[in-house]
Parts: structure tokens; sequence; C-alpha cells
């Protein structure tokens, strides 16, 4: 594939699908892979957190890249894959594993380690010199207990081999709407908060990954069009709507409810994850499926 194409558009980072009996369910995982993009996504994100890599062993982890990328290769997709880890070197390992196909890799911020701003930059000129494929910076501080400035962004943005960035600060604040605001020739900037993405498209976000996007795909992309269309009616109302929808996909731990949906609607064999997650409760998937209605 590619890896010159430009990130935009919605991303879905998909969900892991495991049978009643707990195993993995490779079928369900290519049938969603393909229902996404035939609803209009850009491209899928494999063993990104939705799809619980941490309670995946390593042969589940190359199967679900591997249907991924076969699927990618016959739709013309973009392919996003995870490359986690807490120190530079593991990340490198992950890094040197990935196939050509593959668009970009989505790289966290070092989790837990609260190194610096001096530090990340390193970090990430380090992967960057190792990748075989460009990176997408995944920027949570509320998980990696780390908060970056403005200026480390920027010169994130401007290191080569860095494709864009996650962005999941949870909120609209100013250092989205300075980065939004920025001229940043190449850098694509992803919203990452599902709920939040509505207005960081209307500052000119290039898109979204969004595991909220598994529900309502074409409407996803529909707002994401009509921002980009300059459509401002069309897209206020619906992505309130959205932003409802992602409040209940949220509402426990994600991909539980999401999930639950998922096998509600008799896409996904059956709803569970793996400890130490627990699947969704009844209440918050119908209060999903409710919301769903309403939006498609």
């Amino acid at each position: 594939m590619d890896t010159t194409h430009a990130l935009r558009g919605i991303y879905v980072p998909l969900i892991t699908p495991f049978t009643p009996a707990g195993e993995l369910a490779t079928d369900a995982l290519e049938s969603l892979a393909h229902q996404v993009l035939d609803d209009g996504a850009t491209g899928l994100v494999a063993l990104g957190t939705t799809g619980e890599p941490g309670a995946l062993d390593e042969a589940e982890k190359a199967a679900v890249v591997e249907v991924c990328t076969r699927v990618c290769r016959e739709r013309g997709a973009q392919l996003l894959v995870g490359a986690a880890g807490t120190a530079t070197r593991q990340v490198v390992q992950a890094l040197r594993g990935l196939d050509h196909e593959v668009t970009a890799a989505l790289t966290l911020v070092p989790p837990f380690a609260r190194a610096g701003d001096a530090a990340v930059l390193a970090h990430f000129r380090e992967l960057a010199a190792q990748s075989p494929v460009p990176l997408v910076v995944y920027h949570i501080p509320y998980r990696t207990g780390q908060q970056l400035s403005t200026a480390t962004l920027r010169e994130l943005a401007e290191l080569p081999g860095i494709a864009g960035i996650k962005l999941a600060t949870g909120a609209v604040d100013p250092q989205a709407v300075e980065l939004l605001g920025a001229e940043l020739p190449g850098f694509a900037v992803l919203g990452g908060d599902d709920a939040v993405l509505p207005p960081l498209l209307a500052l000119g976000a290039a898109g979204g990954i969004l595991a909220s996007a598994h529900l309502a795909t074409a409407r996803w992309v529909e707002l994401a069009e009509a921002w980009r269309a300059g459509e401002a009616g069309r897209a206020r109302a619906l992505g309130h709507r959205l932003a409802e929808l992602a409040a209940a996909a949220f509402a426990e731990p994600n991909p539980t409810v999401v999930k639950g949906v998922l096998h509600a609607q008799g896409r996904i064999p059956s709803p569970a994850v793996r400890l130490p997650l627990l699947a969704a409760g009844g209440a918050p998937v119908a209060r999903a499926l409710e919301v769903l209605a309403a939006v498609d």
C-alpha cells in the first residue's frame, strides 16, 4: 500500500471479537472490517486499545493483523497498526515487524514513565529513524500520565516520519485549538475522543480514530465530509446526535458497550471481553442501542 496517502477521514479501531468459548473469531473480524469499509471508513486500526491487544497472545495478534491487512489490500483502504510498549526498545521491536502494506503505526506517548517533553521527543526521533512505516503519535495524557506542551507537539509534527497525531486530551482545550490552527504540512490531526470529535472537525481536524464508529459508521463519515464541505448547519445537528452516541458507547469501559451492541445486532458471535475487563451490563447496551436507532 502506498504510505504517502494523506491521513483523512474516519478510522475504525477494530474490536477483537471472541467466540462464546472465548477464542478469537477471525471470520467475524473480517466481516466487521468489510462492513465499516462498506459504510465509508477510510481505514482500519488493528491492535489499538479498543482491540484489547494486551489480552491477546502473539499468535492472536498476528492473526488480527493478517486479517486486517488482507481486507485493506482487497479494498484499497488504509491500515494503521498499534505498536505498543513502555520502553523505546520494545516499540522499536514491534515496529520492525510491520509489513510494508501498513499505512502507519499508531505509537503511544510512553506511558507511566512521565519522562518529560525532551525525552518524548528523543523517543519519537528514535522510533521514526527505525520504523519501516510512518508514525501516528497517540497523545492521551489521562492514560499516559504526561501532558505534552503545544511546542513539543509542533516539534513532533516536524520530525521526518511522523504522519500525524491521535489527539485525545478529553477536551477542546487551548492546545488543540492552537495545534489545529497551525500550518503543519503533511501532518494530520485526528481526534481520538469520540464525543469531542464534532468540535475538533469544526476547527479543522483531518478526521478521527473512533471506537464508536463501529456504530453508525456512515453517519460519522457524513459528519467529517459535511465539515470538510463547509455545511455547518447539517454538521452541527449531526454532531450533537453522534456525541450522544459516543457518550453512550463509553458509559462503561471501552470496548465493552460497543461489543454489547455489535452482539445485539448479530455482527459478532458474543459480547465477550477478556480480563481485566468485564462485559457491559444490559442497561448501558440498551441505552446505546436506543441512541443508535435515533442517529440512524
